[in-house]
């Protein structure tokens, strides 16, 4: 059915189903570092943020594609990321203390970039668009069904991905680190290596949808792409779907981007445009499924369904 879609669906639809992709994808990107190994991140927006600089930097001013900016998206944000766990995990910082830690590290890159002329500062960067109905995967340059089947293979990769990462030696290592790290150290795991090797596939996994932001939206501001909100975009789909689950960031992508859409429509048919409305829901949504469904919407209907 998603191989179809692109056949009876208008450009609209084809967008909002990309969005609930996107997050998707950055969900299974997130829930390796938290759901798998316990390491709390509230700063994910970083490697998005970097990894879409560093290839939409490279095509404004040199007018190379992405292809090739991709590989130093992944290296800057998996050095960031080693940067960010080896402060944390040599010095015992786990936690709360982590999170701040990485909201701290988005904060001061968002702070660099506003000062950074070479990128556009606050005026931000714009790439330049052509129009084309024709199909230009050395410049991503395309009509909405490429971006769509861009990112259904991006999502579907990263669901294979984290399904054979939870079933592998690292998965087990890392559910053993989540569930009491100090009893895996007494097992013999090396807690800290395990743990770096978590960070360096999410960030990694995430500078990915950093450049396909960069070139599906065109635009880049460091107050808007580093924003912690941004981060919270990403998480909310595996908390709400059911952290440290595969199906759990997909289902929480899906519900949460088609009920705030329809919102947003709904109030719209009726002429009225509140500002912060989707924020609002995303609290009513996230608050109603820490009181109600603690564990995440997949577990209980996985549980119903005994599957």
């Amino acid at each position: 059915m998603l191989i179809a879609l692109p056949l009876f669906a208008g450009n609209y639809a084809l967008s909002v189903v990309t969005l609930i992709l996107y997050f998707a994808y950055t969900g299974q990107a997130w829930n390796v570092m938290m759901g798998f190994a316990g390491q709390l991140s509230l700063g994910h927006s970083l490697y998005v943020g970097v990894g879409a600089y560093a290839a939409g930097a490279l095509f404004f001013h040199y007018g190379i594609g992405p292809w090739a900016g991709l590989p130093l998206a992944i290296l800057f944000c998996v050095a960031l990321g080693l940067i960010i766990g080896f402060l944390a995990f040599r010095f015992g910082i786990s936690g709360v203390y982590f999170a701040l830690l990485t909201i701290a590290f988005a904060e001061f890159t968002r702070i660099g970039f506003d000062h950074l002329g070479w990128t556009g500062g606050p005026g931000g960067m714009f790439l330049k668009v052509a129009q084309r109905d024709q199909i230009d995967l050395l410049n991503f340059r395309g009509p909405p069904a490429m971006y769509y089947y861009t990112m259904l293979v991006l999502a579907a990769g990263a669901f294979a991905l984290c399904a054979w990462l939870l079933k592998s030696r690292a998965g087990y290592y890392w559910q053993a680190i989540r569930e009491n790290e100090e009893a895996a150290q007494a097992l013999g795991i090396n807690t800290f290596r395990w743990k770096m090797i978590a960070v360096m596939i999410s960030s990694a996994m995430t500078a990915v949808a950093g450049v396909f932001f960069a070139f599906y939206y065109n635009n880049l501001f460091p107050e808007q792409i580093f924003h912690i909100s941004r981060s919270i975009e990403i998480i909310l789909g595996p908390i709400i779907g059911g952290v440290g689950t595969l199906f759990g960031p997909i289902l929480g992508a899906a519900l949460l981007t088609l009920l705030a859409d329809g919102i947003t429509e709904l109030l719209a048919a009726f002429g009225w445009e509140i500002p912060g409305i989707k924020q609002v829901f995303y609290g009513i949504v996230l608050l109603s499924v820490i009181m109600f469904l603690p564990n995440g919407i997949w577990p209980f209907i996985s549980k119903k369904l005994r599957l």
